[in-house]
């Protein structure tokens, strides 16, 4: 049985990883994946007059426990992946695309006078830098907003912190993925736009095409079962919370959309979507020391881990 740390993380970003070792599949395709947790000593500060992440650390949550040694393999959105390998420490790469394609939304209070994107202009919205939804927020306001009308300030990642900060007025409108869509809505909020991203994984060089090869076919075998049965699996989002957040506990199924659950069995980053995502990423100044984006992936191991 071969043991691979992995950085735990909530089933908005990795639910087919944790049905995996739920239901057995990773132990049946001989890997014990022990899971550390990510959120002890993370940073949770709210800084709403720093508007730009120059000089921020990407590691504030993803990614700290594979650089200092505590965990093998982490997964996060694939554009802050792009800037974490870029500042790795211990030779990470990016392995390939994660299974869940996460849903995520621009939210503004019940009495908010933004009722479109538009209106957010120059309005300061929420988002956790060099996280998913700080670069979704981006992709989405520059749909119709100038780049210099869109104020993005740092809050904290986990979107419990950002809700909070949004009822309390502390910023017009700010992003969040599920269950916490769902409970901002319960709650009377608007969602002023919505989109679906990417998140890829990474890992250091004791990631072998041996190992990613066993993790991809047991969670390819998650994300068919999910699949088959989006809404038995619904639950999850819910009960990964309720502990730490008895207001998700008031949550149930039914207030949840199947359709916000999308996975797909992992795969290779397509050559053009990464060439994309680099300029785009690398336009907003966030990727000054890379000349190409193979730098930033392990290609071999790409390639073989996913081979049918």
């Amino acid at each position: 049985m071969k043991t691979l740390i992995v950085e735990h993380t909530a089933p908005f970003q990795a639910l087919p990883e944790l049905v995996a070792d739920a239901e057995g599949l990773f132990a049946r395709e001989g890997l014990n994946i022990q899971w550390v947790d990510t959120d002890e000593g993370a940073d949770r500060d709210a800084r709403t007059d720093v508007l730009d992440p120059k000089g921020l650390d990407p590691f504030r949550s993803h990614g700290r426990l594979l650089e200092t040694g505590k965990a093998d393999m982490y997964n996060a959105c694939e554009w802050g992946n792009y800037c974490r390998v870029q500042d790795t420490s211990v030779r990470s790469r990016q392995l390939g695309r994660r299974s869940v394609v996460t849903f995520a939304a621009i939210a503004v209070r019940p009495e908010s006078q933004v009722y479109t994107p538009q209106q957010l202009a120059y309005r300061k919205v929420g988002v956790p830098f060099y996280f998913g939804t700080h670069y979704l927020a981006l992709h989405m306001l520059e749909g119709f907003l100038t780049r210099e009308q869109i104020v993005v300030c740092s809050v904290p990642h986990g979107s419990r912190h950002r809700l909070d900060l949004l009822m309390k007025g502390e910023i017009e409108g700010t992003t969040l993925t599920e269950p916490y869509v769902s409970l901002a809505e319960k709650k009377g909020c608007r969602i002023v736009c919505s989109a679906f991203y990417h998140g890829t994984q990474v890992g250091t060089d004791t990631v072998d095409v041996e190992t990613m090869s066993a993790y991809n076919r047991a969670v390819s075998a998650a994300v068919r079962r999910i699949s088959a049965n989006k809404r038995g699996y619904l639950h999850y989002f819910i009960d990964y919370h309720r502990a730490k957040d008895p207001e998700i506990g008031t949550l149930t199924v039914d207030d949840l959309r199947a359709s916000r659950l999308v996975v797909c069995e992992p795969s290779p980053i397509p050559s053009d979507e990464m060439e994309r995502t680099y300029q785009w990423v690398k336009s907003w100044g966030m990727l000054e020391a890379m000349i190409t984006p193979l730098q930033l992936v392990n290609m071999d191991v790409q390639r073989r881990a996913h081979a049918v």
